[in-house]
């Protein structure tokens, strides 16, 4: 059996906070999304062509978030 480390534990609680809902999403805060995003550039998910274009995604996601945030131009704010 494999060890689950530290920062997979830490992603998958954020993946899980975020994934059960989109309002969970926009109550982020900066320091939680930049953290989300470093966990998840960190992980390869190059083996599985779907897993793949749903951590671009997300990525996308988080950058936009992080814009509204930082720079208070969010429309959704």
């Amino acid at each position: 059996m494999t060890e689950i480390s530290d920062e997979d534990k830490e992603r998958i609680e954020l993946l899980t906070m975020i994934s059960g809902s989109k309002h969970e999403f926009q109550k982020l805060t900066v320091p939680q999304l930049k953290r989300l995003q470093e966990l998840v550039k960190r992980k390869d998910y190059s083996h599985d062509k779907k897993a793949h274009k749903s951590k671009v995604k997300l990525l996308g996601r988080i950058n936009v978030r992080i814009y509204e945030l930082e720079e208070g131009k969010g429309i959704w704010n």
